[in-house]
């Protein structure tokens, strides 16, 4: 009896990591190899504000590079949109950088069409994109509540599927 007791507890304590290993092998993240510190910067904000990355310190963040242009990021919005009013609340934020060169008369457009709620910085000139060697887009990448890096994500992923769902929950514990 004793050892059901053990086994019991093992099973309790195993199961999440598995469920989150699994959550996140079926996002398709890249997990760092080891612990790194989100490097921390400063965009201009659509609305007029600064928005910098340590002003969401003891959030999880979801920080995603992306443009007007590019099919793949238009994908993924929806849901993006949808996770970010799901855990908003919960210690949860999006901060969405364009790339987009020029005005931001095409992104505040494109805000407004997809109805997107999170922040949204502005990267121009690629100086933050560059910082975190943005190769393709949309890129993603998760920050944890003390600032490390996580998880990577390039290319569309859906964002408010039950695996994306059990990664933010896992990060929001």
């Amino acid at each position: 009896m004793r050892h059901v007791k053990w086994l019991v507890l093992a099973l309790a304590i195993a199961l999440p990591e598995v469920a989150r290993a699994d959550a996140f092998r079926e996002l398709e993240l890249i997990r760092p190899s080891r612990a790194t510190a989100a490097t921390d910067f400063t965009v201009p904000g659509l609305t007029g504000q600064t928005l910098r990355l340590s002003d969401f310190k003891g959030k999880v963040v979801l920080l995603n590079f992306w443009a007007t242009w590019c099919p793949p990021c238009k994908e993924e919005m929806p849901s993006m949109e949808r996770l970010y009013r799901r855990y908003k609340d919960k210690g949860f934020t999006i901060l969405a950088v364009s790339i987009d060169s020029g005005s931001a008369a095409p992104v505040a457009a494109f805000v407004k069409k997809f109805g997107l709620t999170f922040p949204i910085g502005l990267d121009p000139e690629f100086a933050v994109a560059n910082l975190y060697t943005v190769r393709a887009l949309p890129s993603t990448f998760l920050i944890d509540r003390s600032g490390a890096l996580t998880a990577l994500a390039m290319g569309p992923r859906d964002f408010d599927s039950r695996a994306a769902h059990a990664v933010v929950e896992a990060l929001l514990k």
